[in-house]
Protein backbone atom coordinates (compact mmCIF):
# COMPACT_ATOMS: atom_id res chain seq x y z
CA UNK A 1 0.00 0.00 0.00
CA UNK A 2 3.08 2.07 0.86
CA UNK A 3 4.80 2.03 -2.32
CA UNK A 4 1.78 2.26 -4.28
CA UNK A 5 1.09 5.71 -2.79
CA UNK A 6 4.56 6.20 -3.00
CA UNK A 7 4.14 5.44 -7.10
CA UNK A 8 1.42 7.18 -7.12
CA UNK A 9 2.76 10.15 -5.59
CA UNK A 10 5.66 10.53 -7.48
CA UNK A 11 4.06 10.15 -11.04
CA UNK A 12 0.91 12.56 -10.37
CA UNK A 13 2.95 15.61 -11.06
CA UNK A 14 4.80 14.22 -14.25
CA UNK A 15 0.91 13.15 -15.45
CA UNK A 16 -0.43 16.79 -14.64
CA UNK A 17 2.10 18.64 -16.35
CA UNK A 18 1.94 16.46 -19.58
CA UNK A 19 -1.99 16.84 -19.58
CA UNK A 20 -1.94 20.46 -19.24
CA UNK A 21 0.62 20.98 -21.64
CA UNK A 22 -1.43 19.35 -24.19
CA UNK A 23 -4.47 20.55 -22.92
CA UNK A 24 -2.66 24.20 -23.03
CA UNK A 25 -1.63 23.24 -26.36
CA UNK A 26 -5.16 22.30 -27.79
CA UNK A 27 -7.00 25.11 -26.42
CA UNK A 28 -4.60 28.37 -27.49
CA UNK A 29 -4.40 26.71 -30.97
CA UNK A 30 -8.02 26.91 -30.87
CA UNK A 31 -8.40 30.30 -30.09
CA UNK A 32 -6.27 31.16 -32.59
CA UNK A 33 -7.72 29.49 -35.34
CA UNK A 34 -11.46 30.88 -34.20
CA UNK A 35 -9.87 34.59 -34.22
CA UNK A 36 -8.06 33.47 -37.55
CA UNK A 37 -10.27 31.13 -39.81
CA UNK A 38 -13.87 31.34 -38.20
CA UNK A 39 -15.12 34.85 -37.90
CA UNK A 40 -15.31 35.46 -40.84
CA UNK A 41 -14.77 31.97 -42.41
CA UNK A 42 -11.95 31.62 -44.34
CA UNK A 43 -10.05 28.35 -45.67
CA UNK A 44 -5.63 28.74 -45.46
CA UNK A 45 -3.55 26.52 -47.78
CA UNK A 46 -0.43 25.60 -45.48
CA UNK A 47 0.96 23.44 -47.83
CA UNK A 48 0.58 20.59 -50.73
CA UNK A 49 -1.42 18.46 -48.00
CA UNK A 50 -2.61 20.44 -45.55
CA UNK A 51 -4.86 23.20 -44.73
CA UNK A 52 -6.66 25.46 -42.28
CA UNK A 53 -10.30 25.32 -42.40
CA UNK A 54 -13.10 26.26 -40.23
CA UNK A 55 -15.43 23.32 -39.03
CA UNK A 56 -17.58 23.01 -36.16
CA UNK A 57 -17.71 19.17 -35.20
CA UNK A 58 -21.17 18.38 -33.23
CA UNK A 59 -20.03 14.70 -32.94
CA UNK A 60 -16.71 12.85 -32.00
CA UNK A 61 -14.13 11.97 -34.32
CA UNK A 62 -14.60 11.86 -38.18
CA UNK A 63 -18.22 13.36 -37.53
CA UNK A 64 -19.58 10.32 -35.74
CA UNK A 65 -23.16 10.41 -34.22
CA UNK A 66 -22.92 14.30 -35.09
CA UNK A 67 -26.88 13.85 -35.32
CA UNK A 68 -27.04 13.05 -31.45
CA UNK A 69 -28.11 16.24 -29.86
CA UNK A 70 -27.54 17.14 -26.34
CA UNK A 71 -27.64 13.60 -25.01
CA UNK A 72 -24.49 12.38 -27.24
CA UNK A 73 -23.00 16.04 -26.22
CA UNK A 74 -23.49 15.50 -22.51
CA UNK A 75 -22.37 11.46 -22.84
CA UNK A 76 -19.35 12.72 -24.78
CA UNK A 77 -18.39 15.46 -21.89
CA UNK A 78 -19.27 12.72 -19.14
CA UNK A 79 -16.90 9.80 -20.83
CA UNK A 80 -14.01 12.69 -20.98
CA UNK A 81 -13.93 13.57 -17.60
CA UNK A 82 -14.45 9.64 -16.47
CA UNK A 83 -11.40 8.25 -18.39
CA UNK A 84 -9.15 11.20 -17.31
CA UNK A 85 -10.42 10.36 -13.63
CA UNK A 86 -9.52 6.60 -13.83
CA UNK A 87 -6.13 6.92 -15.41
CA UNK A 88 -5.61 9.52 -12.67
CA UNK A 89 -6.90 6.65 -9.93
CA UNK A 90 -5.08 3.72 -12.26
CA UNK A 91 -1.00 6.00 -12.05
CA UNK A 92 0.22 3.20 -9.81
CA UNK A 93 -0.44 0.43 -11.95
CA UNK A 94 0.50 1.99 -15.18
CA UNK A 95 3.80 1.51 -16.76
CA UNK A 96 5.98 5.03 -17.78
CA UNK A 97 4.29 4.73 -21.59
CA UNK A 98 1.07 4.41 -20.43
CA UNK A 99 0.69 6.96 -17.67
CA UNK A 100 2.35 9.41 -20.73
CA UNK A 101 -0.25 7.76 -23.09
CA UNK A 102 -2.85 7.97 -20.37
CA UNK A 103 -1.83 11.83 -20.11
CA UNK A 104 -2.51 13.06 -23.71
CA UNK A 105 -5.35 11.32 -23.85
CA UNK A 106 -6.83 12.52 -20.95
CA UNK A 107 -5.65 16.38 -22.10
CA UNK A 108 -7.04 15.83 -25.29
CA UNK A 109 -10.88 14.41 -23.81
CA UNK A 110 -10.73 17.41 -21.60
CA UNK A 111 -9.68 19.74 -24.21
CA UNK A 112 -12.41 18.81 -26.59
CA UNK A 113 -14.79 18.56 -23.86
CA UNK A 114 -14.58 22.05 -22.90
CA UNK A 115 -15.40 23.25 -26.69
CA UNK A 116 -18.65 20.99 -26.15
CA UNK A 117 -19.20 22.92 -22.45
CA UNK A 118 -18.55 26.37 -24.14
CA UNK A 119 -20.22 26.34 -27.72
CA UNK A 120 -21.71 22.76 -27.58
CA UNK A 121 -19.96 21.19 -30.38
CA UNK A 122 -15.94 21.04 -30.81
CA UNK A 123 -13.46 23.17 -32.96
CA UNK A 124 -11.98 21.29 -35.81
CA UNK A 125 -9.41 22.94 -38.19
CA UNK A 126 -6.77 20.90 -39.45
CA UNK A 127 -7.67 19.28 -43.17
CA UNK A 128 -5.21 17.08 -44.41
CA UNK A 129 -5.32 15.60 -47.36
CA UNK A 130 -4.04 13.60 -50.55
CA UNK A 131 -5.14 14.98 -53.74
CA UNK A 132 -9.09 15.38 -53.49
CA UNK A 133 -9.10 12.72 -50.48
CA UNK A 134 -9.53 14.57 -47.46
CA UNK A 135 -9.00 12.97 -43.78
CA UNK A 136 -12.06 14.41 -41.76
CA UNK A 137 -10.87 17.63 -40.27
CA UNK A 138 -9.14 17.21 -36.22
CA UNK A 139 -7.04 19.28 -34.18
CA UNK A 140 -4.93 19.20 -31.13
CA UNK A 141 -7.09 17.13 -29.11
CA UNK A 142 -7.77 14.74 -31.67
CA UNK A 143 -4.12 14.04 -32.62
CA UNK A 144 -3.38 13.61 -28.94
CA UNK A 145 -5.98 11.14 -28.40
CA UNK A 146 -5.06 9.23 -31.53
CA UNK A 147 -1.19 9.23 -30.64
CA UNK A 148 -1.74 8.32 -26.70
CA UNK A 149 -4.06 5.80 -28.04
CA UNK A 150 -1.52 4.44 -30.21
CA UNK A 151 0.93 4.86 -27.66
CA UNK A 152 -1.86 2.68 -25.35
CA UNK A 153 -2.11 -0.18 -28.07
CA UNK A 154 1.13 -0.64 -28.27
CA UNK A 155 2.13 -1.26 -24.77
CA UNK A 156 -0.64 -3.48 -24.23
CA UNK A 157 0.23 -5.44 -27.60
CA UNK A 158 4.29 -5.38 -26.66
CA UNK A 159 4.13 -5.88 -23.14
CA UNK A 160 4.48 -3.00 -20.05
CA UNK A 161 7.73 -1.28 -19.53
CA UNK A 162 9.26 -1.79 -16.22
CA UNK A 163 9.62 1.12 -14.36
CA UNK A 164 13.58 2.03 -12.66
CA UNK A 165 11.57 3.79 -9.85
Amino acid sequence: MAASLKSKGLHLPTFVLVFLIVLSADQVSKQIMLDLLFDPPRYIEVSLNLNLVPVWNSGMSFGLLSDGGLWVRIGLTALAFLVSAWFVWALPQLDQRQRFAGAIIAGGAIGNAIDRLRFGRVVDFIDFHIGAWHWPAFNVADAAITIGAGLWAYSILFGQETDAT
